[in-house]
């Protein structure tokens, strides 16, 4: 029997965080009504010529930056030649032979760890508009408010080896371009898109088999979805003697399949040609250099950091670095707790919070509890002001009401008991009424050392502190 091994490769569509489109004035604004953001420019309209707007110019940098490739000095844009409805000049303007962004990389965290994806290219170029189907009977609408809406088209190398590590990769790249600003991320809205080229081979073998790409996959589910179901078709139409053929397909959620919407062109189909309207894109090292000045700590960097200077493990480091806000919830939330062991500030921004965070389904920027209000908490808690039990029930108290984490604790009493006279006298008094109890733990039955630390704990309403109250017990039980 066959093992087959699966190649995957992605081309990720990300819209450029400009207020203005590629080559024109026109706005980006999502959601405004049909074909009022499309200007003469857009519309490639007799005598109107293009200008490249610097800001989109600027993001494709810092990207290349980001992932350590080579921004080009000098780059081309190029009339990519197709005809479609939603596509009024008859051509994109895009890169083709000389883009703006050459090689880099992606580290992505997997099941199996760490691994690098290689980046092979990222390029400008403009967005088509839309074709409408649902909304007329036995008619399509076009709506051209996206034509001419920048994107960096990024394309890495056939590096990954299941669907899993493709997601990881699209889940990476998404909290990469909001992470450095240049892309909102938003896939309901198309402002992140992927088309997966799938295919399968012998394991072992060195050539690739042919592959079929999967166009416009807005979701990380529907990314493994389509690629899982893409890979039980290509090997089973192989088994049965079938040849997969190049081509484009869609996957269809509903009925849990990829179907085949046209062969796959080639280079030479698209006729590319430098556009003579637009001259080359020069990048100098001062340019590159202002870019790289304004880029924030980046993802790896930081996580890095995390696992170096503070002793976080990779898992922690990687949960607090899959996105800036997370990042910098937890940044302020240490700066909050100033003297607080670091570990236990990952243990509850990775903990309590996201479990809060993902019962009511709120992002970390909408989080009810603040950072300075969980850095205070957990000051409280390593000075032994409140039990490990009782900063659960004040965070709880805070998720819901509110309030300041010191007024809370004096108004409900929460303090940690630690006056070890008190202590003592509480288990004085549970060992004189439990003698039965007593006689098993001197007889060797340790187990029953349980039994009265949650006797002690109930009396005092869990606010004995812990490590007092086992110290006293083991020495009265002791004799």
């Amino acid at each position: 029997m066959t093992t087959w091994e699966v190649v995957i490769g992605l081309e990720t569509h990300a819209q450029l965080s400009t207020q203005s489109k590629i080559f024109s004035g026109a706005a980006t604004a999502f959601g405004a009504e049909p074909n009022t953001q499309a200007c003469a420019v857009d519309l490639g309209l007799p005598g109107v010529l293009p200008v490249i707007n610097r800001g989109a110019v600027e993001r494709a940098i810092r990207f290349g930056l980001a992932v350590g490739a080579h921004i080009a000095p000098r780059s081309v844009f190029a009339r990519k030649n197709y005809f479609y409805p939603d596509l009024p000049k008859g051509y994109q303007i895009s890169q083709f032979e000389l883009p703006v962004v050459v090689g880099g990389g992606l580290t992505i965290q997997t099941s199996q760890g760490e691994k690098r994806v290689r980046l092979t290219r990222a390029h400008l170029e403009e967005d088509a508009g839309k074709s409408l189907h649902e909304d007329f009977v036995g008619l399509s609408g076009v709506d051209l408010n996206r034509a001419g809406t920048p994107l960096l088209e990024i394309v890495t190398e056939p590096d990954m080896r299941s669907a899993e590590e493709a997601v990881a990769y699209a889940r990476a790249l998404h909290a990469l371009v909001r992470w450095i600003e240049i892309c909102d991320g938003n896939m309901q809205e198309g402002s992140f898109r992927c088309d997966v080229n799938v295919s399968v081979r012998p394991l072992g073998q060195a050539a690739y088999g042919t592959r079929c790409e999967i166009k416009n996959l807005n979701s990380f589910r529907f990314i493994e979805r389509a690629i899982e179901c893409e890979v039980k078709r290509q090997i089973e139409l192989i088994e049965d003697g079938g040849t997969v053929v190049q081509q484009t397909r869609l996957y269809d959620p509903d009925r849990d399949e990829t179907r085949s919407m046209r062969s796959k062109e080639d280079a030479m189909d698209y006729r590319y040609f430098p556009d003579p309207d637009l001259p080359p894109l020069c990048i100098d090292d001062s340019w590159i250099d202002r870019v790289r000045g304004n880029l924030p700590e980046l993802p790896e960097a930081r996580r890095t950091r995390y696992q170096d200077t503070l002793g976080l493990g990779q898992y922690d480091a990687a949960l607090l670095t899959a996105s800036r806000e997370a990042g910098d919830y937890f940044e302020a939330v240490r700066a909050a707790a100033a003297g607080v062991d670091a570990k236990l500030c990952a243990n509850w921004v990775n903990g309590e919070l996201a479990a809060a965070l993902n019962r009511a389904d709120l992002e970390v920027t909408h989080s009810l509890v603040s950072p300075a209000q969980l850095g205070t908490l957990l000051q409280r808690l390593a000075d032994g002001t409140v039990s490990g039990k009782i900063a659960k029930e004040l965070f709880e108290i805070l998720w819901t009401e509110g309030g300041d984490v010191d007024a809370i604790i004096d108004a409900r009493g929460l303090r940690q008991i630690s006056d070890s006279g008190a202590l003592q006298a509480v288990l004085e008094q549970l060992l004189a009424e439990n003698p039965a109890q007593v006689a098993e733990y001197r007889g060797g039955k340790e187990k029953v050392f349980g039994f009265f630390v949650g006797k002690a704990m109930k009396v005092t309403g869990g606010k004995a502190n812990p490590a007092q109250l086992n110290e006293l017990l083991k020495t009265l039980l002791a004799g």
